[in-house]
Formats: C-alpha cells, sequence, structure tokens
C-alpha cells in the first residue's frame, strides 16, 4: 500500500469514519486546521499555510464544492505527508500552493497530495461496498452515482474507479 493510502486509512480510521461522503472539512477541524474561503486567481484552487504550530487551508470560493472538497484533502495530504515548500517573506512561513501546474500532478509531492485525497474521500474499502450495493446499466451510471454518494466530481471519480481497476477506460 503507497504511503499516501496508508496516510488516509490510518486518518479515517483514528475518527472512527466508516460511510461516505467523507467531509473534509471535518476532518481540517479535529486536525485543528483552519479552513478559509478565499479570493484566489482561477488557476489555484488552494494552499496550506504553516507557521509555529498553526495551519490553515486557504480554498478557492468560486471553484464548485466538490472541488473545494477534494482541494481540502490535497491540501490535508500535504499537511501529514510533506515538510511544505519556503515561501520568500519575512518570515518562515511554509506553503503548498495548488494550482494548475501543480494539478497536473508531475511533481512527487502532488502526486502524493492528489493520491491520498482519492483515498480519503473514496476509500477503497468503501467504493468496493458501494459499487456492491448500487444499481447501473454502465459504467458511466456507475460514476454518476458514485460521485454522488462520495461527495466527488465526475472526473475524479472516475480516476479513482481506473485507478481501483473497477472500470477499465475513461468514461
Amino acid at each position: 500500500m503507497a504511503r499516501s493510502d496508508a496516510a488516509a486509512k490510518a486518518l479515517l480510521a483514528r475518527f472512527g469514519i466508516e460511510e461516505p461522503p467523507v467531509e473534509p472539512e471535518q476532518l481540517a477541524k479535529r486536525l485543528e486546521v483552519l479552513v478559509v474561503q478565499q479570493e484566489m486567481k482561477d488557476d489555484v484552487s488552494g494552499m496550506l499555510l504553516r507557521k509555529e504550530g498553526e495551519k490553515v487551508i486557504g480554498v478557492n470560493r468560486r471553484h464548485a464544492p466538490v472541488r473545494q472538497r477534494f482541494t481540502v484533502a490535497h491540501e490535508l495530504g500535504h499537511l501529514l505527508l510533506h515538510r511544505g515548500r519556503p515561501l520568500i517573506l519575512d518570515t518562515d512561513i511554509r506553503v503548498n500552493l495548488r494550482d494548475t501546474v501543480s494539478s497536473m500532478a508531475t511533481d512527487r509531492e502532488e502526486i502524493e497530495a492528489n493520491r491520498f485525497a482519492a483515498a480519503l474521500l473514496a476509500p477503497e474499502v468503501m467504493v468496493r461496498r458501494e459499487v456492491k450495493k448500487t444499481q447501473f446499466q454502465t459504467a458511466d451510471e456507475l460514476v454518476v452515482r458514485l460521485s454522488e454518494r462520495f461527495g466527488m466530481s465526475q472526473v475524479a471519480m472516475n480516476y479513482r474507479l481506473m485507478n481501483l481497476g473497477i472500470i477499465s477506460s475513461p468514461q
């Protein structure tokens, strides 16, 4: 099991979460992380700020709620898995920024944070259980139903189902 999957599974177990939808903002609150919606450039989804024990996740308020949920989960992945990158200011703040470049997941930390977010919002055990319970005729229909159940975009759920080997091609 990948480090990001194990970290997501451990976080869910720590707080006894066994049913979807997983609420990343509630998890952040329980981890004493402040989540703030704010104006950001369109290509920026969110950021994680850490300084002297204080942690803040900023989320682009203009993005769709399902994207905001994924962003919070992604930033929690950075919090739990990565030390952060320095931001050049007159202080020692460390920042992880999620933008269009990072969301393409070419950087190891971004890949891990995306994988953590997917495993947190749609844990394999829960997804497989829901697939068994869900009536569907096509893979497309399955993606739509599960995206609603897990509070994820259809695109994110499509990738999650492909990565779990439940569907074989993009819908």
